[in-house]
């Protein structure tokens, strides 16, 4: 037994301990003959510092992974660094400098950062995307890919910034404008390179079945992202063919409301309307400008509806004819880039049909009440009966799918149009016209086309010399990078110069951990042996495309031979967790304009800025934000209170799914109880006592810790895991059992606390003499006979209310019962010598004594 020391010096214990895994090199994986277990955290952007977010969303994993090694698993648990993209450039745009140097030493600080907190990471694995060792693996797998037609270009409609000549996301256009530049922003053609990830739509689809251990949630969002739906695919003959058309091809989900058709509606970019335009000034001008704003359906559904008749008309099958309009809300990449409208069963097309006079039909009503639609389209869901009105197949009251189905195969039957599934699931464009990514590894010859580069002169590395005092990307205009030898004939030719959306990076990077120095994407062996990742942690937002990229290139990597099969589906397991939020503080200026303040700027007790004096309205439990300055540091949490309260407190608060909120006070609650720990282990371990009866209730109290705890992580409920660690030390505290019972019973709760407060941990283990790293000691198990209660506690209620409870045998006789709650000092006070009027016993669950 070593010399317990004075204090709870986190500095120097967490430094301590820290030093010794690393020189054991206690987390490195290799493969071996026990079973594998890989956790993996999303990784992060290295934007410059972490923040408690991450300091949560690590320790979740962490608290997994050293679980999971103390149960016998051969643990893999890596990181890396997400680290192309345009922070990077827009940094070196703001302020001069290289994007590397700008990423390599946010990585360095993060990454000093990160060790501080302890994590049982394998950082020989650390990769960053940006790494050419690692994007010279990725241009591997796109020539793999191309090769297996997963991967093609076309034509595409972007968001093209006319000023700052690039493609922007439609985040990145603000009001129709170029979110850096300012420029009128527009809807431009361009030729794309895109996966072809929709021919996987079904499968995809499929897999979500599989898919038991993600969120319920999570794999709605995909199964709606993916958009299966069976529709009518039919033709709408025009009145009088024009430019070479005959009529005008729609895809349509609700074919059961034709009869309120009003109106065709086709895209801007119609194959059909271009020619119009061509003939028409006026389309044409309207076209241009109608190619400012967004492109997803989104930001059209949110537009002003624009619209512009063409004078043309079709024959609608069910008698009539309809106008044809081009209009704003309809993209060519959806469907077949032409709609027809019935405004009274969809908000858009009415909102369409008021703007422009057009006529609203009602198809159905509600059952109950059968009023016409007013501002307000009438849009049940499918599953709803409503009342139809001239249905062609004269329904009366039906549900919209079964009208739906019954459409389908009537209009097959007359020769009207084919039923099809289709899926809203679009191809994965992943060009990019920016420097800062994945070059694309191609090169354009005026003989050969588009030409594959070599494998042999991978990777295709990025010019370090390029600037950004001019707009646009600077590949384009880096003559020595750019013109290059075809591969194919040796004549001149050009690199691509777009670059790989960063999606591509962090869509793989779970297999590259598995060999991330191999000289191919993956090793074969090791890819057998450590995939699929068993459990993945990460935030929400990531639910839809980063998920969906990753199975899909995960399917791809299969197919190219690059992943092993059975891992088709990447992540066995995914757990999303919640925020860490902070409250903020704010005042006013003289306009009355918001001010926020640092939570080291203010002075909770009494509600003021220190600095001025001013009062402060506190807004509580917001998401933590740089602007609002509700921010906390972990390494202003680590500097006062250690690593160890940091990942205490974000696990304890809520249940992990759910936001936490940081408070100074929780923080200072967290760490006394923690050197409160410390404190006990160094009273035990200096004290001397014989053993007596206490000895056994403890040895209860340690095998019911053991199970409870162990039931929390399982289950990804941290925060009762903490609870009852909190009860079991407090119990330890007030038994009066023997000295060698009470070090058991810390060993155990060492060994217990360790995923949690791992420093900690390993003092206090040492304190006992235990042998090894707690970090490496086998996960304590819990007797099974000592789990079972001999005894049980009855609450005791007089005229409903509960007023004492008493602890008896299991199998104590009624009348034997009975008569310790009258013998109850709280139940004589209320009968005051009087009987009991009625005395009810439920075995095993309470006491009623009726006064």
């Amino acid at each position: 037994m070593t010399d317990a020391p004075a204090a709870y010096d986190t500095t120097a214990i967490e430094a301590k301990w820290q030093a010794a895994w690393d020189e054991a090199e206690l987390f490195r994986a290799d493969r071996s003959e026990a079973p594998k277990y890989y956790v993996l955290e999303m990784f992060p952007y290295p934007s410059g510092r972490i923040h408690i977010g991450h300091v949560r969303n690590y320790t979740m994993g962490d608290v997994i992974a050293r679980y999971k090694s103390s149960c016998g698993f051969n643990v893999l648990h890596p990181m890396g660094w997400d680290a192309f993209g345009m922070p990077a450039e827009n940094a070196a745009m703001a302020f001069g400098g290289h994007p590397k140097d700008w990423t390599y030493d946010n990585i360095a600080v993060m990454r000093g950062q990160m060790k501080p907190l302890g994590l049982s990471i394998d950082w020989s694995r650390e990769f960053a995307t940006c790494d050419p060792e690692y994007y010279g693996q990725q241009q591997a797998l796109f020539l793999d890919m191309l090769e297996a037609g997963l991967v093609y270009r076309k034509p595409a409609i972007v968001n093209w910034d006319p000023v700052d000549m690039t493609v922007l996301a439609n985040e990145q256009v603000i009001d129709g404008k170029g979110w850096r530049s300012g420029a009128e922003v527009e809807r431009k053609e361009l030729t794309q390179w895109a996966f072809a990830i929709s021919d996987m739509a079904e499968d995809l689809l499929a897999g979500l079945e599989t898919l038991d251990k993600w969120p319920d949630k999570v794999r709605l969002m995909q199964e709606n992202w993916i958009g299966r739906s069976r529709g009518l695919q039919m033709t709408f003959p025009l009145s009088a063919p024009t430019h070479g058309t005959d009529g005008i091809e729609v895809y349509t989900t609700r074919p059961d409301t034709l009869r309120g058709a009003s109106f065709i509606a086709i895209a801007p970019e119609h194959p059909l309307a271009r020619a119009l335009a061509a003939d028409d000034p006026d389309l044409a001008a309207f076209a241009v400008d109608v190619r400012k704003g967004g492109t997803t359906e989104e930001a059209l559904e949110k537009a002003e509806k624009r619209g512009f008749d063409t004078g043309l008309t079709v024959d609608n099958p069910l008698g009539g004819t309809l106008p044809v309009w081009v209009a704003n809300f309809v993209l060519m990449d959806y469907g077949t880039g032409a709609i027809f409208g019935c405004p009274a069963h969809d908000q858009r097309d009415l909102d369409f049909a008021r703007k422009y006079d057009l006529p609203v039909t009602d198809t159905f009503v509600a059952v109950s009440d059968g009023h016409p639609v007013g501002d307000v389209a009438f849009v049940p869901p499918k599953t709803e009966a409503v009342r139809w009105l001239n249905h062609p197949l004269d329904l009366d009251v039906a549900t919209g799918q079964h009208a739906i189905d019954a459409t389908i195969d009537w209009a097959e039957a007359e020769g009207i149009g084919t039923g099809r599934v289709q899926y809203r699931l679009r191809d994965w464009g992943l060009s990019r016209q920016r420097y800062w990514g994945c070059p694309i590894p191609v090169v354009h010859c005026d003989d050969c086309g588009v030409v594959p580069e070599r494998k042999e002169n991978l990777p295709v590395r990025l010019p370090d010399d390029v600037t950004f005092d001019v707009p646009g990307n600077p590949l384009d205009r880096h003559p020595t990078w750019r013109d290059v030898a075809c591969p194919a004939c040796g004549k001149p030719a050009r690199r691509e110069t777009d670059t790989m959306d960063t999606f591509v990076d962090s869509s793989w990077y779970f297999a590259r951990f598995t060999a991330p120095r191999a000289e191919t994407p993956t090793d074969h062996d090791e890819a057998d042996y450590w995939m699929n990742v068993d459990q993945y942690i990460g935030g929400v937002e990531h639910a839809i495309l980063h998920l969906l990229y990753s199975r899909f290139f995960a399917r791809a990597m299969g197919r190219t031979g690059h992943l092993p099969q059975g891992t088709e589906e990447p992540f066995n397991a995914l757990f999303t967790q919640g925020m860490v939020t902070h409250a903020i503080y704010q005042t006013r200026d003289a306009k009355g304009r918001p001010v926020y303040h640092l939570p080291e700027e203010v002075d909770l007790d009494t509600k003021t800025v220190k600095a001025t004096g001013e009062t402060f309205e506190i807004i509580p439990s917001a998401k933590m934000s740089k602007s609002k300055k509700n921010v906390v540091d972990p390494m202003d949490i680590i500097a006062s209170y250690g690593a160890d309260t940091a990942r205490w407190f974000v696990l304890s608060d809520s249940p992990p799914e759910r936001d936490v909120e940081w408070t100074a006070a929780g923080a200072e609650a967290t760490h006394k109880h923690l050197r409160r720990v410390h404190r006990l282990a160094t009273d035990i371990a200096r004290a001397d006592r014989a053993p007596n009866a206490a000895d056994a209730d403890l040895a209860k109290a340690a095998a019911r810790a053991i199970h409870e705890v162990t039931e929390g992580i399982e289950g990804f409920a941290f925060n009762k895991s903490v609870a009852k660690l909190y009860e079991f030390t407090a119990t330890l505290h007030k038994s009066d059992a023997g000295a060698d019972a009470r070090r058991d019973a810390m060993r155990t709760l060492a060994q217990l606390m360790a995923p949690m407060t791992p420093h900690l941990a390993e003092e206090i283990w040492a304190l006992m003499g235990g042998e090894g790293f707690v970090a490496r000691a086998p996960w304590p198990k819990a007797d099974p006979a000592l789990l079972q209660d001999d005894s049980v506690t009855l609450p005791v209620q007089v005229n409903g209310k509960r007023r004492s409870e008493i602890t008896v045998p299991k199998d104590m006789p009624k009348p034997e019962i009975e008569a310790m709650v009258l013998a109850d000092d709280a139940v004589q006070r209320i009968l005051d010598g009087a009987a009991p009027k009625k005395l009810i016993v439920v075995p095993g669950r309470i006491v009623n004594v009726v006064a």
